[in-house]
């Protein structure tokens, strides 16, 4: 809890708006996206609101970039604490895991409810596949982060590495479009994508009409449970190391 404060203080505290920001940046992409796809096509591949469309694809795939950035330098960030014996690398993960998992989450409903209440979208929700998509994501964003986190420590040109590895994910996670809309030789590259699982399962729980009969829980929930053993099974042999650099 004491490291969450730090965060919240030190993130959120110095800045002008605070919270508010975490709010506003991601509406302000899917505005922009909305506006410019709104531009070149009548409607969006599913229901009547581009808003509505994009918000459910943006809004897991942003919950697991910021929680695979945020994991990813959770040791570096409370390094000067895990100097002291009652604080470990655990607690820096965790705290991390806690708190921007949980901004996400509430960023998530606030977006989508207010683009629900305010304007003409059509929705029947199913909890069920929304949850299960958030949870997802976060998941994976521990994975990723805690196996990043050892690599950008021992290998610093890893985070750029990582970084520019990692943008097309934004194009190649279904935000865009719909993975059964593509062609056959993508779909078989795709499907590999964790990411194009959560939006799918995401988008099922605002559309009924939409099947998404290619998502497999099963296969993001083992990957990313196989990303978060193996990377905190680095981070429990190397921690110290990674204090000491």
């Amino acid at each position: 809890m004491a490291l969450i404060l730090r965060e919240m203080s030190t993130r959120y505290g110095r800045t002008p708006g605070g919270y508010l920001w975490t709010v506003l940046e991601p509406l302000a992409a899917i505005l922009f996206l909305s506006l410019g796809f709104s531009l070149m096509l009548r409607s969006p591949a599913l229901g009547n609101s581009f808003l509505l469309f994009y918000a459910t694809g943006y809004m897991p795939f942003e919950i697991y970039m910021s929680l695979s950035r945020t994991c990813r330098h959770a040791i570096a960030f409370s390094k000067p604490l895990l100097r002291y014996p009652a604080v470990t690398w655990i607690d820096a993960m965790l705290a991390r895991l806690l708190l921007n998992g949980l901004t996400g989450v509430f960023n998530t409903f606030l977006l989508l409810g207010c683009i629900l209440l305010f304007t003409d979208a059509q929705a029947m929700l199913d909890p069920e596949p929304i949850l299960s998509a958030l949870l997802l994501a976060i998941l994976l964003g521990l994975g990723i982060g805690s196996i990043n986190a050892v690599l950008t420590a021992f290998f610093p040109i890893w985070d750029i590495i990582w970084s520019v590895v990692n943008r097309p994910l934004f194009i190649a996670s279904g935000i865009f479009f719909l993975y059964d809309d593509m062609p056959r030789f993508a779909q078989d590259i795709l499907w590999y994508n964790p990411l194009i699982h959560i939006v799918g399962l995401m988008r099922t729980g605002f559309y009924p009409s939409y099947a998404a009969s290619y998502v497999s829980e099963l296969y993001v929930i083992f990957l990313s449970l196989g990303l978060t053993a193996f990377g905190f099974l680095l981070l429990a042999r190397f921690n110290r190391d990674i204090l000491n650099r």
